[in-house]
């Protein structure tokens, strides 16, 4: 399979790392994260004008008709670069959700303002005591007329503070399944506690009482809930593992900066064998990492839901836990000054810790991988 980029691929990432290089050093995002929302509400207006915001958007709704592949450019330098704006939670994840299942209104009403960074969409779908396993909510909608009626509490909602708009998720007794609703954040009973992530990143609980919506909000057919959420998750945990990889990049690269200014009885800590096969360790982690984010965005296009779910999950886990080893090799390596806010190692390092939590750990997608029937080829080497 060839993973190179295409002309237009490279253009985008080169013009995003010339960006992030130049606007976007570390200092910058520490500011960016204790704005209100979070995060540059001037760098989202840039990617807006760059067309990350619309990338997989139809053409349509003004956007640029992207695939995976795409994103995999993208998320690839914003990981590298630490981007602390909802790309993820809402230019792909919402971003897809509606492209893939909403009617032509809802697409109408929200996908061209999502492209042109008017409108930010965050998935409401986890909830207390739950941890990852979101097909059965304790969240209701009730029919009431020719409305739902939603009642629930939704936990770490990534980004929901700065939402316009909540893709909710709840249990519908009328069919029996749960369903997604899309829900004006300003909606009367909607109310929002935001609080910072492990990473310095803004996540939300999100209080819903009586909260009454149109039945147009529920999104696409309200018995295939599960299935619509779950294919978001699939594209928010592909473009994930690619700016992971990407973090993971640019951390190593960082280490051997500091291993050879780094003095220690005379000479750079690079010529040091010992501290070389440590580097070493980390960029077959990295390299292991990177190969499976790949694996992960072309997981996106394979129809077949059992193999798709079994390429995202080995995805998820892998780069999960090379994040781990390359980040805690990193902080080992600078020694005491990687825990200080002198150099970037650690907001790296709490990135990494905190992405390998999002969207399932490695415990959860382990779990996933174990309940899926074996592959015809692994039961034939068994057998």
């Amino acid at each position: 399979m060839d993973f190179s980029y295409s002309d237009e691929q490279r253009q985008l990432a080169d013009s995003l790392r010339r960006f992030t290089d130049e606007r976007y050093p570390i200092d910058a995002r520490r500011k960016a994260l204790r704005a209100p929302d979070g995060f540059s509400r001037d760098a989202w207006r840039a990617y807006a004008e760059f067309g990350l915001l619309g990338l997989t958007i139809s053409s349509e709704h003004g956007g640029f008709d992207g695939n995976a592949t795409d994103t995999f450019a993208v998320q690839f330098e914003a990981g590298r670069a630490l981007l602390c704006e909802p790309l993820i939670p809402c230019a792909v994840m919402a971003a897809g959700l509606i492209q893939l299942a909403g009617t032509d209104a809802q697409r109408q009403a929200h996908l061209t303002a999502i492209a042109e960074g008017r409108e930010i969409v965050a998935l409401a779908y986890q909830e207390q005591d739950s941890r990852y396993d979101f097909a059965r909510p304790s969240t209701v909608a009730r029919t009431d007329g020719d409305s739902f009626v939603l009642d629930g509490r939704k936990v770490h909602v990534w980004h929901g503070e700065a939402a316009h708009t909540l893709i909710v998720s709840a249990w519908n007794a009328s069919a029996e399944a749960l369903s997604l609703f899309i829900v004006p954040a300003s909606a009367a009973g909607v109310s929002v506690r935001a609080y910072p992530m492990l990473d310095g990143e803004r996540a939300a609980e999100i209080t819903l009482q009586a909260v009454r919506v149109p039945r147009s909000a529920m999104l696409g057919d309200g018995a295939r809930g599960e299935a619509m959420l779950e294919a978001a998750l699939e594209r928010g945990i592909a473009a994930l593992c690619a700016s992971s990889a990407g973090a993971m990049g640019r951390l190593i690269e960082m280490t051997g900066e500091y291993l050879l200014t780094r003095k220690q009885f005379g000479q750079a800590l690079a010529r040091f064998q010992a501290l070389r096969h440590r580097v070493a360790d980390m960029l077959v982690q990295k390299e292991l990492a990177l190969s499976m984010a790949h694996l992960a965005a072309s997981a996106i296009d394979v129809a077949d839901a059992t193999e798709r779910r079994r390429m995202i999950s080995s995805a998820k886990l892998i780069v999960g836990r090379a994040a781990r080893f390359v980040g805690e090799q990193a902080v080992q390596l600078h020694g005491g000054m990687g825990v200080t806010a002198e150099l970037a190692v650690g907001d790296y390092f709490k990135y990494l810790t905190a992405s390998s939590l999002r969207l399932g750990d490695a415990d959860y997608h382990a779990d996933v991988l174990a309940s899926l029937p074996m592959d015809p080829g692994t039961r034939a080497l068994v057998a």
